[in-house]
């Protein structure tokens, strides 16, 4: 029997020998519970980190899920997410918000309209969802967005992903001077049954088109949605958890040239033993190619290794699969980055009540270690349910920092709440070398308000150098949350990478060499939680010193070097080009 607080993982093993992904205990003993945190330790004082400029912004955007119906399905209890993606190339970042979905009968689903809001400048967005074309689409129960520019044309498409069905949405000309969104899934045979969540783009087999990898959940339907005990005595029932359903194989698409799309999960050997989630593609091992993790619900965590564009799955023998004491956990949201200096690209994992979050340390030669607790993630505490997340040099001192938006599953959870304060984690020095303090009080007047967190997206939403987040919750308002600390004057470096024809640079390993260190960031494809990022690479230059020499190690091709490149600004590096330009 599990302990009593497991996931559903979206939580506990209720039942868990009954349970059709329940797994055998594992002989390892159980590991002590994360201490509390030390009442004797001096605040984390300061100003605000972030401000709260929704009201402002213009983005006003509500994601839906169906609660009010009282139905109480496990489809509820995921929400959706949110994408940032410059959908005119006027150099600014516009926001995309997933609508989710109701139920519009007895047994049939419906879609709230997902929105898109383009950047007018200053924090400034305007709805132009329908001048766009997407105001009058027919949208189903939709959960993730996914950003890339799938036919190569240097503009970046659009892909949705819900409750048996995926969209992808071309970006072209509107006739009139702009840019709109027409529906191609269908056209390109992309075409995805089941429950698809998390979706990430990369070339995956090095011919320049970026491929997709689409996370699928459980086999949930109308005529499979059993009634589930509530953990809290007195309440009849509440939502299910996933080990009462089987999960369902997850899907890769293969890009065919930008023209159409198949399946080949089949050739890749995908199984159905992951209730997906979460999911990252970014280059772990070094070798140039971009890798796939997968955050998978209650199940063990996928981590595929890119075998020359085939995908070889490694997680368990790799040390990203379960955790420490050899036990799968609740796992929702991932990122990935290089968070203590050695150039790799560790592994981190949002995880459920009664677990570690979990940070996988790379250790290099493909294998990771649980490091959560050397690195005091367990200063947090056990109640928490995590979901949208991203590493980002949130004060601009060179190090990546974590932010988590929390959020429970269950309507009633025994010795927790639903609603979550979300966190902040800052980077700093530690025992092992790094660790992570909770500066959340420092957050702002949004960190200091519980909700049902969801999706998570960081990008420079005003290009003045300092990473911005907007999320999601279900049921609620969308939140812009502007960066403002004043950062003593530390400089900051954008970077904007495009391939040779635009082809695919997921997988991509940026090195910026300083005089007093060198930093590591990587070009990344999905992340977080049903979300989409700012593709640029951001980061601050806080003890780093004069930047000496920008190199990029290209996915699939060369290592190529730049001098000359000043803080302070964002600039363009194009593969092949000598020469990198400086950006209004």
């Amino acid at each position: 029997m599990r302990a009593p607080l497991r996931r559903f993982g979206l939580a506990a093993a209720l039942v868990a020998g009954a349970f059709a992904c329940s797994r055998p205990a594992p002989t390892e003993k159980t590991p002590e519970p994360a201490p509390p945190p030390d009442p004797a330790a001096p605040p984390y004082t300061g100003p605000a980190w972030f401000d709260d400029v929704t009201e402002a912004s213009g983005v006003r955007a509500t994601t839906r899920t169906g609660e009010e119906a009282d139905r109480y399905t496990i489809l509820e209890s995921l929400g959706s997410g949110v994408a940032l993606l410059d959908f005119d190339g006027d150099g600014k970042l516009d926001v995309f918000v997933v609508g989710g979905g109701y139920f519009g009968g007895p047994d049939k689903l419906a879609g709230h309209p997902s929105k898109l809001f383009r950047n007018t400048g200053n924090m400034k967005f305007e709805d132009v969802t329908a001048t766009v074309g997407l105001e009058p689409f027919d949208w189903w129960y939709t959960h993730g967005a996914a950003v890339a520019d799938y036919d190569r044309d240097g503009w970046p498409d659009l892909v949705v992903t819900g409750f048996d069905r995926v969209e992808m949405f071309h970006n072209e000309p509107d006739g009139k001077g702009g840019r709109k969104f027409v529906a191609v899934g269908a056209k390109l045979g992309l075409r995805a049954t089941g429950w698809c969540t998390g979706a990430a783009w990369g070339d995956l087999d090095g011919d320049g088109f970026p491929d997709l990898y689409v996370c699928r959940y459980c086999d949930w339907s109308f005529a499979n949605n059993p009634n589930c005990k509530a953990q809290t005595g007195g309440v009849p029932r509440d939502v299910c958890p996933p080990q009462k359903f089987k999960p369902q194989v997850h899907a890769l698409f293969k890009n065919d040239k930008g023209t159409a799309f198949r399946d080949v999960s089949a050739d890749h050997a995908f199984k159905p033993d992951g209730c997906g989630l979460g999911v990252v593609t970014v280059d772990v091992n070094g070798d140039g190619k971009p890798d796939v993790y997968v955050a998978n619900d209650a199940t063990n965590n996928f981590l595929f290794f890119n075998r020359d564009g085939k995908l070889e799955e490694k997680g368990l023998g790799a040390g990203v699969a379960v955790d420490e004491s050899g036990r799968y956990n609740g796992s929702m949201g991932t990122d990935a980055a290089d968070y203590n200096g050695t150039g790799r690209a560790s592994i981190w994992v949002t995880n459920f009540q009664g677990e570690l979050h979990a940070l996988y340390h790379n250790l290099g030669d493909g294998r990771f270690d649980f490091r959560s607790r050397k690195v005091g993630i367990g200063s947090i505490g056990l109640s928490r349910v995590g979901f949208g997340t991203a590493f980002a040099d949130l004060d601009g001192d060179g190090w990546e920092d974590l932010a988590v938006v929390h959020g429970h599953v269950l309507r009633h959870p025994a010795s927790s709440s639903a609603k979550q304060l979300p966190v902040l984690f800052h980077n700093v020095p530690g025992d092992d070398g790094r660790s992570f303090k909770d500066v959340s009080n420092r957050g702002g007047p949004y960190f200091k308000v519980a909700a049902l967190g969801r999706g998570l997206a960081v990008g420079d939403l005003d290009n003045d150098g300092r990473p911005d987040l907007v999320t999601t919750q279900s049921n609620g308002p969308v939140a812009v949350l502007r960066n403002v600390p004043d950062r003593g004057g530390q400089p900051w470096l954008g970077l904007k990478l495009i391939g040779t024809a635009h082809r695919d640079i997921i997988g991509s390993t940026v090195t910026i060499e300083g005089a007093a260190r060198t930093l590591t960031r990587f070009v990344k494809g999905g992340g977080s939680y049903l979300s989409a990022s700012d593709p640029r690479v951001l980061t601050g230059l806080g003890g780093v010193g004069k930047v000496k020499r920008v190199t990029v190690r290209w996915s699939w091709g060369v290592t190529q070097s730049w001098d000359g490149i000043e803080a302070g600004a964002y600039w363009e590096l194009r593969e092949g080009e000598k020469v990198a330009k400086k950006l209004p």
